[in-house]
């Protein structure tokens, strides 16, 4: 089935726990139990693949640290190297929720409309993870998070990131 990501813009780390909680962990975007206003992407996650579209975006070489993150769901600690002790806690089983920091929401936020389709084709070059797509394929999705990182910046809102297997 591969793995689901939703990004979604929401007030603060607390909107985002009260509505997963009312959701049973999600999904917050979409379909009729939609909470956040936000962009459904399959299989972007934001260390790598959105990684390289911001990286496209700046013109930069993508490096792991490039999207800052931080956890919001699970609200245990991450566990360490070795991974969850146990196969059913929530750093197993998922969901996962992550904040972005500003400086990749403020990336997208500022990508001109006129730029979206060389930005897509660059991020389809750059991005072996999404092995099929091109230019055109990814263009939509592209104009969809800039849209929403705009929205987001300009209701002093962040960025964030739900995650499930």
């Amino acid at each position: 089935m591969g793995v689901l990501t939703d990004y979604f813009r929401a007030a603060d780390d607390g909107a985002v726990l009260a509505a997963l909680d009312d959701a049973e962990g999600g999904p917050l975007v979409g379909g009729a139990r939609a909470v956040f206003d936000g962009v459904e992407a399959k299989g972007v996650d934001p260390v790598v693949v959105l990684g390289q579209l911001i990286a496209v975006a700046r013109r930069v070489e993508w490096e792991v640290r490039l999207v800052g993150e931080t956890p919001v769901w699970p609200t245990t600690p991450p566990p360490g190297r070795e991974g969850p002790v146990d196969e059913d806690a929530p750093w197993a089983t998922g969901p996962w929720v992550m904040r972005l920091d500003r400086p990749a929401r403020d990336t997208l936020a500022d990508l001109p409309a006129e730029e979206i389709p060389d930005v897509s084709a660059r991020w389809a070059a750059a991005a072996d993870e999404l092995p099929d797509a091109d230019g055109e394929y990814l263009r939509p999705l592209v104009e969809e998070l800039s849209g929403l990182a705009r929205r987001a910046r300009e209701a002093g809102e962040d960025l964030y990131c739900w995650t499930c297997l």
